[in-house]
């Protein structure tokens, strides 16, 4: 029998950083939607996006500030299958995950999570801090797929990676 989870190991994050940040779901008012970025650090926000996807982040500082760190891509690391049953029609397994809403699809990751505890390993999604590798160059570059606060320095990625999102500012890097 295969695995019963799948797991990823995060290689592009963007920060939405509270209501100076144009582009957060946070800039202008606390909402339904949004409600959970302005609470316990170590909580998924989940939203539904373009109709159709789902994108997840994990909520990161004081309460009553809404701020939240989206997910962009995750290199596989366990139970591949699942994935692939997941996102069946993707031709290749770079493709599984290298966006966010790609990264919801093969996760299965949904609006039931929003809320979630990330921080409880018993949890139905859950970051922990060492994915086991040790060497690896973390480059910074502009946010993408952005029509606001799109030149705020707030993507990050591992340099090489196959499963980052593939964008022309992966070689227009600001730390190099």
């Amino acid at each position: 029998m295969g695995k019963k989870y799948a797991a990823v190991r995060i290689v592009e994050t963007e920060a939405y950083i509270g209501e100076h940040d144009p582009a957060c779901h946070a800039f202008g008012k606390v909402t339904n939607r949004n409600s959970v970025m302005y609470g316990q650090e170590g909580r998924a926000y989940v939203y539904f996006i373009y109709g159709n996807y789902y994108c997840f982040n994990a909520v990161c500082g004081k309460e009553g500030v809404g701020n939240a760190v989206l997910i962009r891509a995750g290199e596989p690391a366990e139970g591949i299958e699942i994935m692939r049953r997941n996102r069946p029609d993707v031709k290749s397994d770079i493709e599984l995950t290298n966006g966010p809403s790609k990264l919801c699809m093969a996760l299965n990751i949904d609006k039931k999570l929003n809320g979630a505890d990330i921080t409880d390993p018993d949890s139905k999604v859950f970051i922990t801090g060492d994915s086991g590798i040790k060497d690896f160059e973390v480059n910074v570059s502009r946010r993408i797929g952005l029509n606001k606060g799109e030149d705020f320095p707030y993507r990050f990625f591992i340099k090489d990676n196959p499963y980052v999102t593939k964008h022309k500012f992966n070689k227009e890097i600001i730390n190099n």
